[in-house]
């Protein structure tokens, strides 16, 4: 195609300037119209990608795929596409072919690298060969819409043997190779070759495993590693050409930890030289275990556990064991994974007010976990965000996951970023129970592969190590691994309460909880009720309101937005501190990680992982001689959908009958919990999927490794190539049972910015941004069900064209948060 002779647009002279002589057209900037060549893009990615796939010994595999992801963009048919999308030609009736939908430009750098390497042999088989042409033709051939199947679910088709036999008259192979900037094919050439080959089966064999399951397993997720390189290179060649303000912050060099080191330490320094009256025993303890997780830092790299009673300073405690590692290491950032969203802001603003400083050029703490908007707009957050590029990175496992098995490709390009990474699990046991052994399989790969620490912090370790189905994977951690030096005499020290199991045959009926909880709250001035379903936490809050005054007792749940719930804390700490009587009635979401201290404690009956998050609310720092958990059983309780919570229950009461009235929080007893608990769910470790979702009963962990019920491998038997069918798993995995939706709700500010996001226009995006970040913490996750009477009861209302929802204020009461139903009588009036 001879691009220079069209390009100039009528009564453009300025553009037809700046494009003079543009050679072959990857992108075009919006807003001057300048051109990034095909040739300029490639180059870029594929550096990128090279100095990104280092992290996994392969550096050549990574240049190769950035050198070829968009080798079609070399065809006649992109070039003229590119062209009329951008306005650089104006079609003209027959002059200019009509290009309808967008022009495949990805296969053809997957037929190019197949084919160069699909013919390589050795010992008189092409397998190897194809093997590492499939994996790099794969990477090629998803950059644009996520990883795709080898294989479809139903084994009806090879899926990549027919996307690598399209037609070239439809990928334009031929045509591309004729037209390519020479510099291009000569190192694309260079690089195809036998030493690719060796390096890339070198690292292949490094990733054997105890099974077939988990040796397949661990080339789908080489791959998928293989491809977040090659995606987060091409969207940063990319946006840095759109934007070239990007560039400026963008953390080029890893890390001076040491900063961070003196800072931290510094801060503990300032608390040890306290006054002596002024320390505590418990505040010594969670010296201890500092100065343990300090001493174990410079240890080599691997999967360690730190087992801490709550309470005990995890926090604190797993950041300075990170921070020294890293430093000693010279890793590349350390990555918080927390169950909830309200513990990674408490918890950011802690490490943030010890190690960042006003004069730093760049932030060190990154939260992303908005479930309003996937980043924070500010500049630096915002390119920060989409690919985990900051030193100290706090998230939620739901996002997590989604990186390691979700879809598309927002996500997977920030896999390889948990390379060359401290991971802390706060909280591990939180783990969804169907992602053990995906869980499992990809930590054990990014310790033994990709320079990875991870530590699982808690204090209910759950056995991940010791599994009933070890060959479907289990983590591999040495029993030196554990952090602390001795765990049984860490937790008689920490043993700041009593659990007295109630459990009555016809369980407790909704008065004789309540009158419970009185009689505490009148012996001990305080009591914290925690309980499994919103429809208890009412209930009792109405018995219990009867009896005392709107100041003294308090409900929480996930019903109250971030911000209300926030507010309630703060108000009832302090009332707390002010030794006034106070009772709480709430759902779990009090128990992981709340700083809170109450007198006594009743907890519905749960699962002991649960039973002991709630003794850490309960003389939390030790100040009381003594005091005592009250577990008792509800008489009537819907939780058939809580399976977690019911083969909890199921599990905590077989321990207490074997155990008696013992200490059910010690070691010993948490990890009998965890061995019925894993023994009795075995089944649903490998994210079970039901026949009516893919035609037969299967599994994310098959689809995800060597496909064994797929008819295209039972009737083969072959194991050489790939056969993960990774969009069909993507497309069925979810992290949690039941996705949520965001609404804000006019509680407080939230209100106020309602208001203003409603009456913003489609152009003012930085302020439209801002407010949404700002109603992040005046948002509710509703579930599906509820969502559905919501919207049939036309509570909800949508803002501009964007997926973000605001609530009728008639839904929002200043006592439950939010509700199906009318419960605030004021009128819906807010725009």
């Amino acid at each position: 195609m001879d691009f220079n002779s069209s390009i100039n647009s009528p009564g453009d002279a300025s553009k037809s300037a700046k494009l003079r002589n543009p050679g072959y057209v990857a992108h075009v900037r919006h807003v001057d119209g300048a051109i990034q060549t095909v040739s300029e893009h490639l180059f870029e990615v594929a550096e990128i990608a090279k100095n990104l796939a280092a992290k996994i010994a392969v550096p050549e595999a990574g240049e190769l795929i950035g050198l070829l992801h968009d080798f079609g963009k070399y065809s006649e048919a992109f070039q003229t596409y590119i062209s009329t999308e951008t306005g650089l030609l104006a079609p003209d009736g027959d002059d200019q072919p009509n290009q309808k939908g967008k022009v495949d430009h990805s296969t053809a750098g997957a037929q190019w690298v197949w084919d160069a390497l699909s013919k390589f042999a050795r010992n008189g088989s092409h397998d190897e060969g194809k093997l590492c042409g499939q994996i790099l033709a794969l990477c090629i051939a998803s950059h644009h819409g996520g990883l795709i199947d080898n294989l479809s679910a139903d084994g009806d088709e090879h899926l990549f043997a027919k996307r690598i036999d399209k037609a070239d008259d439809k990928t334009h192979l031929s045509e591309c190779k004729q037209q390519a900037d020479s510099q291009i094919q000569e190192r694309a050439k260079a690089l195809a070759g036998k030493e690719l080959l060796i390096s890339m089966l070198t690292r292949l064999k490094a990733l054997d495993g105890a099974s077939d399951t988990i040796t397949h397993f661990n080339r789908g997720l080489w791959t998928r590693f293989l491809f977040s390189c090659l995606i987060d290179a091409d969207r940063i060649s990319s946006a840095d050409f759109e934007y070239a303000e990007n560039t400026a912050y963008r953390q080029r060099q890893k890390p001076e930890w040491m900063i961070a080191v003196e800072r931290l330490e510094q801060h503990l320094q300032q608390w040890a030289d306290k006054p002596v009256e002024q320390i505590g025993p418990i505040d010594h303890i969670r010296q201890s275990i500092s100065d343990a997780c300090f001493q174990r830092a410079s240890d080599v790299q691997g999967i360690y556990t730190l087992t801490v009673p709550t309470g005990g300073g995890k926090t604190l405690a797993s950041l300075r064991y990170a921070l020294h590692h890293a430093r000693q290491h010279q890793l590349e950032r350390i990555i918080y994974v927390i169950p909830y969203t309200s513990i990674i802001e408490q918890n950011a603003r802690a490490i943030r007010d010890i190690v960042e400083h006003e004069q730093d050029a760049f932030p060190w703490v990154l939260e992303h976990h908005s479930n309003l908007e996937p980043e924070e707009q500010t500049w630096h957050s915002k390119l920060a965000a989409e690919n985990w590029d900051a030193p100290i990175v706090l998230t939620t496992m739901v996002q997590f996951l989604e990186v390691l098995f979700g879809g598309g490709t927002r996500g997977v390009r920030r896999l390889h970023q948990l390379a060359n990474s401290v991971i802390i699990f706060d909280e591990i046991q939180t783990l969804p129970i169907r992602c053990t052994h995906l869980f499992c399989n990809a930590l054990n790969f990014l310790s033994q592969q990709a320079n990875t620490t991870a530590v699982l912090c808690t204090a209910t370790q759950p056995l991940l190590n010791k599994l009933k189905a070890p060959l479907k994977g289990q983590l591999e951690i040495p029993k030196q691994n554990e952090l602390m030096p001795d765990v049984s005499q860490l937790f008689q020290q920490l043993q700041r309460v009593t659990i007295q199991p109630q459990i009555r045959l016809q369980g407790w009926l909704e008065n004789e909880v309540a009158d419970l909880a009185l009689s505490e709250l009148r012996n001990k001035g305080n009591c914290l009720v925690i309980v499994n379903t919103k429809a208890w936490a009412q209930k009792l809050y109405q018995l219990c309101r009867a009896e005392l005054d709107e100041n003294t007792v308090f409900h929480l749940s996930t019903n109250l937005c971030s911000a209300h719930r926030q507010a309630r804390f703060a108000e009832m700490r302090q009332r707390l501190d002010d030794k006034q009587p106070m009772l709480c009635i709430s759902t779990q979401l009090i128990e992981a990680g709340v700083d809170i201290d109450f007198a006594s404690v009743i907890r519905f009956l749960a699962g002991l992982d649960s039973i002991a998050q709630a003794a850490g609310r309960c003389n939390r720092h030790g100040h009381l001689s003594e005091a005592t958990v009250h577990v008792v059983n509800p008489a009537q309780e819907s939780i058939n959908q809580l399976i977690d919570i019911k083969e909890g229950q199921k599990q905590a009461q077989r321990v207490l009958g074997e155990l008696g009235d013992g200490n059910l929080l010690c070691p010993e007893a948490i990890s009998r919990y965890f061995q019925y608990y894993f023994y009795d769910r075995a089944d649903e470790m490998d994210y079970r999927l039901p026949a009516a979702q893919l035609g037969q009963d299967d599994s994310l962990l098959n689809l995800l490794s060597h496909n064994p019920k797929n008819s295209i491998v039972r009737e083969s038997g072959r194991f050489e190539m790939l056969r993960q069918s990774f969009k069909t798993a993507a497309q069925h995995f979810k992290s949690i049972d039941a996705p949520t939706q965001a609404v804000i709700v006019p509680w407080g500010e939230g209100e106020q910015l309602i208001t203003e996001l409603c009456g913003l226009s489609h152009y003012e995006t930085a302020r439209y941004r801002n407010c949404l970040k700002r109603a992040q913490k005046y948002s509710v996750n509703v579930f599906p069900n509820d969502w559905q009477k919501l919207q049939q009861q036309q509570a909800i209302y949508p803002i501009g064209e964007e997926a973000v929802y605001y609530l009728d204020k008639r839904y929002y009461s200043d006592a439950f948060g939010l509700s199906t139903e009318v419960v605030n009588k004021a009128q819906a009036d807010i725009l």
